[in-house]
């Protein structure tokens, strides 16, 4: 499957293409449509609440306060 020239690189790659194979036909949904909903729906989904979360987090805990930034 994957020919980037790195060994490592490509046994990653083939290994989690064949586990979102496996993870889509137990799912009863193709590969493609399980790649929509990790890379465009799932993991952004999580990416934003964690950066929501820290900056919360970090508001609340007074560090801007601390340094002079309002």
């Amino acid at each position: 499957m994957a020919s980037s020239g790195n060994y490592w690189v490509d046994v990653t790659f083939d290994w989690c293409v064949r586990l979102l194979y496996d993870i889509a036909g137990l799912m009863g949904i193709t590969y493609e449509e399980i790649n929509v909903w990790l890379f465009i729906i799932i993991i952004p989904t999580i990416l934003l609440l964690s950066i929501t979360v820290n900056i919360w987090l970090v508001l609340k805990s007074g560090l801007f306060r601390r340094f002079g930034v309002e």
